[in-house]
């Protein structure tokens, strides 16, 4: 993982929770029109804030595009949108690491091997990928560039606590995300 981004562009745009700044950082080794774009979707003023309400949250196409109810993902985008609107100051870094970081092609694969009976872990472990190959280094480095120096973090998953303050930004504290269980997600969750 690269240790800079470089930010390639930013605009307003209006959405269902109300108007947000949305911020696209690349790597500055990245290739290709759209490799490695990650994004931070803001409320407010950050800059120079402590105790932002913040959510690391990584791509999940199958949830967020087409409403796959394999997994919570795409419900823990709206509440994070939802809440960082009602705040009105706060940021969404949306990671492009799609399938726990194996990409979308693999992600799929393992759902395969789940049908099978699988679980998403040894899923992973059976196609040669680590159980969860996503880095948050990237959101840190997000957050830093915005002048974000602590955050509020809506997470489930200790591992963003534990990166983000490796990195330098201080979590001073974990919001959870409850989630719905339903029969197609109770396995997974």
């Amino acid at each position: 993982m690269t240790n800079k981004l470089t930010r390639y562009a930013e605009a307003d745009i209006p959405t269902a929770h109300g108007p947000f700044r949305v911020y696209v950082y690349r790597a500055p080794d990245a290739t290709g029109p759209a490799a490695e774009e990650h994004v931070a979707i803001v409320r407010g003023n950050v800059a120079g804030g402590s105790n932002i309400l913040c959510r690391v949250h990584s791509e999940c196409w199958t949830s967020e595009v087409i409403g796959s109810l394999k997994c919570d993902c795409r419900e823990q985008l709206d509440v994070a949108l939802e809440r960082v609107a009602a705040e009105g100051t706060g940021v969404v870094i949306y990671l492009r690491q799609e399938g726990r970081g194996i990409g979308l092609a693999n992600k799929l694969r393992a759902y395969n091997l789940q049908e099978q009976g699988y679980d998403t872990v040894d899923a992973n472990l059976l196609l040669g990928y680590g159980a969860d190959e996503r880095d948050y280094t990237t959101a840190a480095l997000i957050l830093k560039h915005l002048g974000v120096h602590s955050v509020r973090l809506l997470t489930n998953n200790p591992v963003k606590i534990e990166s983000l303050e490796l990195s330098d930004i201080k979590v001073t504290e974990r919001i959870p995300l409850p989630s719905h269980v339903t029969a197609e997600n109770a396995a997974y969750l």
